[in-house]
């Protein structure tokens, strides 16, 4: 085994070495089912089940192949069937012929976290220890660890066998490294075992820790990242036309993320979940495919309790309007319990099979950039206020399109050293964040971690939208800078606020400016975090004040203006020498609640692009245009959920 995986490492570093693959994953469309069938349902019809992923319109699917429990007998030593899969029989290869024959694709998934205790017993050194020197077992699995022997070399055995055996078209790992809490989410803390506290000795020449540090959990991440990129070189040698998918981003074919719920999860619950992760996803590496799994069940203990059908329906949408893969789990077979999740995605699924041409190879049209980086409250609050202004824009978590797409604006949370590369490429950025970003040439005076004070509107032709409006709130970090006269906003420090008879009595205005230009004005600093301050408290003048500097920093005209409704979403997609507009409702959102969302009527667009038709696709029909000075404009006569507007 040794040989052949040394002259397969060679291979596949020739493979790697020409950059991301283009297979299926990212030339077709894609509408992926993923069903985590236990092991007692080893006992199922293949081609029954088959037969209903072809109903559900499904072009791949993704299927229990091994780990923890294989649906085919392993000839592997320590790697083994269901315990329902009667001799003889192959459920996994079944599954594959079936459905290959009705031109569907299969992911195979493999989880190696957990392993049963008789590979324990055999192999103590393959496995996770706790601190106190026992093992980590959940529902009588052992956890494997990641620099032990089982993920090192026995895992190579097992997909050796696999990928020989199997024509798959892609392989999903799930749960894959050392996890600190179990799915119960007790906390086991980090492994102690000899394998891991003699490759920490080689690497890092110190003591093991006795928690996990930052610094730990950066190493053991690497250790993760070193066996999935070996594990993809295998199969790239093995099954070149297959997939490697997991949630890594690094060394995969795909970036895989969830759409999911938690009943412990802070609220509010958001929204853009689908559209938050696809759209990062496909502009941050856009050779690679985006699987965004819309997860059907409330939260692990509730496996067969669906979330509101509405909410299946909103995550679909959003997962194909920003480029991704139209990708949907299940636990089980279709057999569900509560067909409240497979029956709202039938007809999604149906109508991206009958439009298929029109969701691959997409990719954003959008000249605005969000960079998904700092505090979540404050990235998604600048997400929120982006969207419901309408204006198309790209998520990313790197600069490496810089010089290879057209930029009109950079919007950042985070202020870091990087940013001085958007200001160098002369695009227009704008920072909202309590940290001076590069180039600023402010001057500190005092970082306040909670400033209960206001925005002082000085310059009010700056600010059209703020008419009525003369004081901001202001209620977190800020970054009192030098004194600059003649600022178009400023700081007003925290002041009495009570008694009532004592109400702002002491207010007073500074010269400490609460907005910077620099880079030749084309470059705005908020010293405030004016995305989390949106996130948290929703008020117009935050959205007024947004949308004002936006129009500014803007050499050109907003890619899209509509009356829609600030909750209709809206993706700008191009494909080919046409563009598409995904029109998204999302207004039957109530705090907790996904309701279905009340029709809008009589839509106006005004699109830049001078275009000869537009159809929509769903409702519509063809609609009338009018062009004028470059801009297309066009009526949509209703919009229920969701409609896709073609426009050529």
């Amino acid at each position: 085994m040794r040989t052949v995986f040394c002259c397969l490492f060679a291979i596949c570093l020739a493979v790697q070495a020409q950059g991301p693959r283009h297979g299926w994953w990212v030339t077709e469309p894609v509408r992926w089912l993923q069903t985590n069938v236990r092991e007692i349902d080893a006992t199922i019809d293949a081609k029954a089940f088959v037969a209903d992923a072809a109903r559900m319109n499904a072009n791949v699917l993704h299927y229990n192949m091994g780990g923890i429990s294989a649906n085919y007998h392993p000839q592997v030593p320590f790697h083994f069937a269901s315990r329902q899969l009667a001799p003889g029989n192959d459920l996994f290869g079944d599954i594959l012929r079936e459905a290959h024959a009705r031109k569907i694709r299969v992911v195979g998934r493999f989880d190696f976290s957990k392993t049963r205790k008789e590979v324990y017993d055999a192999h103590p050194e393959w496995f996770f220890v706790k601190q106190d020197g026992s093992p980590v077992v959940y529902n009588g699995l052992h956890s494997t660890c990641i620099n032990a022997g089982y993920y090192r070399e026995h895992v190579f055995k097992i997909l050796d066998e696999a990928l020989t055996r199997y024509d798959v078209d892609g392989l999903f790992f799930n749960m894959f490294g050392n996890q600190e809490r179990d799915y119960s989410g007790v906390y086991v803390g980090h492994c102690h075992c000899d394998a891991c506290k003699r490759r920490w000795a080689a690497d890092k020449g110190k003591p093991f820790p006795a928690e996990p540090t930052p610094e730990y959990r950066a190493w053991i991440s690497s250790a993760s990242r070193e066996v999935g990129r070996k594990i993809g070189e295998l199969i790239a040698a093995k099954r070149p036309q297959a997939g490697y998918f997991n949630y890594m981003e690094e060394f995969t074919d795909g970036i895989m993320s969830e759409s999911n719920t938690a009943v412990s999860r802070p609220l509010p619950l958001w929204p853009y979940a689908s559209s938050d992760n696809v759209n990062r996803a496909v502009n941050s590496q856009p050779g690679k495919a985006s699987v965004n799994l819309c997860m059907q069940f409330v939260d692990y203990a509730w496996r067969f309790a669906t979330v509101p059908a509405n909410e299946i329906a909103l995550r679909l949408w959003q997962n194909i309007a920003h480029g991704g893969a139209l990708a949907f789990a299940i636990n089980s077979t279709f057999d569900q319990q509560d067909r409240q999740a497979v029956e709202t995605a039938r007809p999604i699924f149906a109508f991206a099979a009958r439009n298929e041409a029109l969701y691959a190879r997409q990719q954003s049209a959008a000249r605005v950039i969000l960079l998904s980086q700092g505090d979540m409250q404050n990235y998604r609050g600048l997400f929120r206020l982006l969207a419901e202004q309408h204006i198309p824009f790209s998520v990313s978590t790197n600069l490496n399109w810089i010089g290879q797409r057209d930029v009109d604006l950079v919007i950042a949370g985070r202020a870091t050293p990087e940013l001085q590369k958007v200001t160098q490429a002369g695009i227009p950025l704008l920072v909202a964040s309590s940290s001076m970003p590069p180039g600023a040439g402010a001057r500190p005076v005092k970082r306040w971690d909670r400033a209960q004070g206001y925005i002082r509107v000085r310059d009010k032709a700056r600010f059209p939208s703020l008419d009525l409006t003369s004081i901001v709130m202001l209620d977190g970090p800020f970054l009192e800078l030098d004194s600059a006269p003649g600022s178009a906003l400023t700081f007003i420090p925290p002041s009495m606020f009570g008694p009532p008879e004592y109400i702002h009595a002491d207010m007073r205005d500074t010269n400490s400016p609460a907005m910077v230009e620099f880079a030749a004005g084309k470059a705005v600093w908020l010293p405030w975090d004016l995305g989390a301050l949106y996130y948290r408290h929703s008020l117009p003048p935050y959205a007024g004040l947004f949308g004002d500097l936006v129009d500014r920093l803007l050499a050109r005209k907003r890619q899209v203006t509509t009356d829609a409704h600030a909750l209709v979403e809206v993706s700008l997609m191009k494909q080919g020498g046409r563009q598409l507009l995904h029109v998204i409702n999302l207004a039957g959102h109530s705090q907790t609640g996904y309701f279905p969302p009340p029709a809008f009527t009589a839509i106006s667009f005004d699109v830049e692009g001078s275009f000869k038709s537009a159809r929509a696709m769903r409702g519509g029909g063809v609609l009338k245009l009018e062009r004028l000075g470059g801009r297309t404009r066009f009526t949509l006569p209703k919009l229920d959920d969701y409609e896709l507007i073609v426009l050529e």
